[in-house]
């Protein structure tokens, strides 16, 4: 089996006006992420607004993107859910429809142990074959995933990677060092992805590609190829929109972005709003210094 690898876009699920999902808005999406170069593209992320949609509307969205993909890139399905047996229900499902891995969210309610998430991911793992990525966001989810955590579930042959978002750059050192090979830790803070590109990260959960993908990939190449001068001076660059997401309202904002470079990007779901015109003029002026409007 050949490992995942380079820029993922964490896509948004548009909805249209009456709030459903936007099919033929999505379907372009990801066109166009393609059209631009991106690795892969990974649904139901936390950008994808998981937790706002129905159990049939999430199974839609993997159908969907099964479908409009055809082969072409990568695709990673998000199937998290607080309870495990709906978290295995929904890798299954994910496994079922083809999907080349599975992104998993620590369960995000009720402060579960370390042995709770242990045997959470076990539970998953042993019941299906898709290779599984581990998603550790205590920012998000409340519970911190510790390294020694993550050692023994790197045991497990379908647990290869783990999405890192503690925004801690030692967590990756620690990780590496404790997992070696058998885990591949991917970059979940975008303003560290330089540094965890550098330190060997072998892919990058990206936000920002859903409206700025030729860039992130080549940010992403340049480290590859060694040429970490030309990278620093891109991801400088990027790091005001990069540092602009981690602040807050990250899909609202990203979404906001989408729709003014004419892609759909649509509403988030309540309780999320969308940003103010404030921001929405600051944002404006960012993606004017990369030419995209």
């Amino acid at each position: 089996m050949n490992k995942l690898k380079g820029v993922f876009t964490v896509m948004v699920t548009p909805f249209d006006p009456e709030g459903k999902i936007d099919e033929q808005g999505l379907r372009a999406n990801i066109d166009w992420y393609i059209q631009e170069g991106i690795h892969g593209v990974i649904c139901l992320g936390s950008t994808g607004e998981f937790t706002s949609l129905s159990p049939e509307e999430r199974r839609k969205v993997i159908d969907l993107t099964m479908d409009q993909v055809n082969g072409r890139v990568p695709v990673i399905a998000g199937t998290a859910a607080n309870a495990t047996h709906e978290a295995v229900q929904m890798t299954q499902y994910a496994q079922e429809a083809g999907a080349n891995a599975a992104i998993i969210v620590t369960p995000f309610y009720g402060m579960p142990t370390q042995e709770d998430l242990f045997d959470h991911y076990k539970s998953i793992s042993e019941r299906v074959t898709i290779p599984i990525m581990l998603y550790n966001n205590p920012w998000y989810s409340g519970v911190d995933m510790l390294p020694s955590t993550v050692e023994k579930l790197a045991r497990y042959d379908n647990i290869l990677y783990i999405k890192e978002s503690t925004g801690d750059i030692k967590r990756i050192h620690e990780i590496m060092r404790r997992c070696g090979n058998r885990i591949d830790v991917w970059c979940g803070c975008d303003d560290l992805v330089y540094e965890s590109l550098l330190l060997g990260c072998g892919g990058w959960v990206a936000p920002i590609a859903n409206f700025l993908p030729k860039k992130s990939v080549e940010l992403f190449n340049l480290v590859e190829s060694g040429a970490f001068k030309e990278a620093r001076e891109l991801f400088f660059r990027m790091l005001p929109l990069l540092s602009y997401l981690e602040e807050g309202q990250l899909v609202s904002k990203v979404k906001e972005a989408m729709n003014q470079i004419g892609l759909a990007g649509g509403h988030p779901r309540k309780p999320f709003l969308p940003i103010n015109d404030q921001q929405k003029g600051l944002l404006k002026e960012m993606l004017a210094d990369f030419g995209l409007i």
